[in-house]
């Protein structure tokens, strides 16, 4: 755990004593509950900070506990507190709010809820001391504007917005001047309250509470709606059409464009923001023609033109799951597409040119498929086509937004725009996604694992991997890697290598490499089988153009902890460690040697990804 947790130490400090700079606060020693509901808060958008969230999404709820536990269990001296500059007063001002309160202004004493040695409370409330006064600050301003907020009732943005900013800094200051007790713990329980204090109640005493998809147990579901709970996982519908933090398949997630904003939609059966009105015809409609109830034609962001693939059966079958979700009346959010995109003359104009109603005619398989895989090439090819409406993705875009070529036809793959421009590669580019020289056994891995020997899901595949295909049975992932190995090939061609850097800026990145890359990757990019993966000869590497390549850089990240690799290795962002011109540097390095032959990188190529992860 000590090495998987190398991606949060190293913001966090070595062994999550804290970051050098104070605002990354200590992790070692914290009550585990409280580690674990701040992991959970991230991940949600209760706490904003968009790099942890990024690392975050691809874990699950155990792997979270696993790491909470980890630094909670790390029992570690605390440095002597930096020399105060605040004057006596204000001093004296926030040892009276931490230890008594202020009953005039509604505030409680500090020592009330964090412990009568300001050591945390088990499970779930953290220690006040040994972290610096801008940190304490800035926390309790999050509080107070509401980029911070816990489970109801959120008493602690209570306090925060009864503090003048004064009385927040001197809460900070004198904090941040004490020493922490030797041997410090957390509480077991909290003090009791004060006479004629109220007692407050917090809904972080209690377990996280972050909402999760809804799924069927198997004892509580019909036989049609356990069918469409299965392929609910496998399109990931969750994803789109739950909010970050919102109840599951409420909606309101927002879908950018190169035409603007499409918000998803609340698909729960609520009577009138949802689809509780809704009849199975009208369900099929929508995914078979795309248009909705009330017969409006839909936007494409949401995928009928794969959808229109599904059976009738499948269609019936997910508006039988859909129909077991709990209901929630969020409304719905109307879209931010740009003028002419907004109008419905534009939209009859796209969906005459570039859709049609899929048939229910039973492909052929081609002639390479040996008789003994063309049913599972057939099942594959509707898995893919259909509900996990790959192609979505991975599929090429005209200039308008809608899939070119025929679906065996080979493609060029497309960016990810609503992901920080991620690029989804053709799975017929050899460089690319294409899985045509691998074994059966390693594709269906990877779909149900993240990892294979070849390739590690990152960025938005991760979370395809962690919420969708990882549920493949093993009947439905074999047949998708059938039909994926067996799709035309383009030419292969050798890798570009125009724009080769200087002499000097790939010494530069050789040294960097050296000190920040070679402990995991290997001296030579060979990697660590089962950890980390290799760099020399990494599609990812030399992939044209880099976006994955720098994203992954970046913003960091682990692989899908799924059941068949629940504990994944993890890589810190390193956003926030090097500049641009530094990361051109090692990446260019990295994609000239060990046999790599790949263009070189410049800041800017850095920089205009950067910007999509600002903090």
């Amino acid at each position: 755990m000590a090495q998987r947790a190398l991606a949060c130490t190293a913001c966090h400090g070595a062994q999550g004593q804290a970051g050098p700079d104070g605002y990354y606060p200590r992790l070692a020693g914290k009550p585990a509950g409280y580690l674990y509901n701040q992991l959970i808060h991230i991940r949600s958008g209760r706490r904003h900070y968009p790099l942890m969230q990024g690392l975050l999404d691809t874990l699950d709820d155990d792997y979270l506990h696993a790491l909470a536990g980890y630094f909670s269990a790390l029992a570690l001296p605390y440095p002597p507190p930096a020399k105060s500059t605040a004057t006596p007063r204000e001093l004296e001002r926030g040892r009276q709010l931490v230890l008594q309160g202020d009953k005039a202004q509604g505030v409680p004493a500090c020592t009330q809820c964090h412990g009568l040695q300001l050591t945390g409370v088990n499970p779930a409330t953290p220690g006040l001391l040994g972290l610096p006064a801008d940190y304490l600050v800035a926390q309790l301003g999050g509080w107070q504007t509401g980029q911070r907020h816990a489970a109801e009732p959120d008493c602690m943005a209570q306090v925060a917005k009864r503090l003048s900013p004064g009385d927040a800094s001197a809460i900070a200051r004198w904090l941040a001047a004490q020493a922490v007790p030797a041997h410090a713990q957390a509480a077991d329980r909290r003090p009791p309250a004060p006479p004629a204090t109220p007692e407050m109640r917090c809904g972080s005493d209690t377990a996280a509470d972050a909402p999760t998809p809804a799924t069927l147990r198997p004892q509580d579901a019909d036989p049609l709606a356990a069918r469409g709970a299965y392929l609910a996982r496998l399109g990931n519908c969750a994803l789109c059409h739950t909010q970050r933090g919102g109840m599951a398949y409420a909606g309101g997630r927002a879908i950018d464009t190169p035409f603007g904003a499409v918000f998803s939609t609340n698909i729960t059966p609520d009577p009138v923001q949802g689809i509780g009105k809704w009849t199975a015809d009208d369900f099929w409609r929508a995914l078979h023609l795309g248009l909705s109830k009330d017969g409006h034609a839909l936007y494409p962001a949401f995928p009928y033109t794969s959808y229109t693939h599904l059976t009738r059966g499948d269609a019936d079958a997910l508006f039988a799951f859909l129909k077991t979700v709990p209901p929630a009346a969020q409304h719905n959010t109307s879209h931010a597409l740009r003028w002419p995109f907004n109008t419905a003359l534009a939209l009859r104009g796209w969906r005459a040119l570039f859709f049609k109603p899929a048939d229910s005619a039973a492909p052929t398989a081609p002639a390479h498929v040996v008789p003994a895989d063309s049913a599972d090439w057939q099942r594959g090819r509707y898995l893919v086509r259909g509900p996990g409406h790959c192609l979505e993705c991975h599929g090429a875009r005209n200039a308008l937004g809608a899939l070119s070529g025929a679906p065996e036809a080979p493609g060029t793959g497309g960016s990810v725009l609503s992901d920080g421009q991620w690029f989804a590669p053709s799975f017929s580019e050899p460089g690319g996604a294409s899985v045509a020289d691998w074994t059966l056994a390693d594709i269906t891995t990877l779909l149900q694992t993240g990892s294979s020997r070849q390739a590690q899901a990152s960025g938005p595949m991760a979370e395809v991997v962690l919420h969708g295909t990882q549920y493949l049975n093993d009947a439905d992932a074999r047949a998708m890697a059938v039909y994926l190995k067996a799709l035309p090939q383009r030419v292969a061609v050798a890798n570009a290598t125009g724009g080769r850097a200087s002499s000097t800026v790939l010494a530069q990145g050789a040294r960097l490499y050296t000190t920040q890359c070679a402990d995991c990757h290997g001296e030579q990019g060979q990697g660590r089988a089962g950890a980390y993966p290799a760099l020399a000869g990494n599609r990812t590497v030399l992939q044209v153009p880099p976006n994955n390549l720098i994203n992954s850089v970046l913003a960091g990240g682990f692989a899908p902890a799924t059941k068949g690799q629940p504990h994944p290795f993890g890589m810190p962002p390193f956003a926030l460690r090097l500049s641009d011109a530094e990361l051109a540097a090692v990446l260019s390095h990295i994609r000239s040697s060990w046999g790599n032959q790949a263009p070189a990188l410049s800041e800017f190529d850095i920089n205009k990804f950067r910007r999509t992860r600002a903090p």
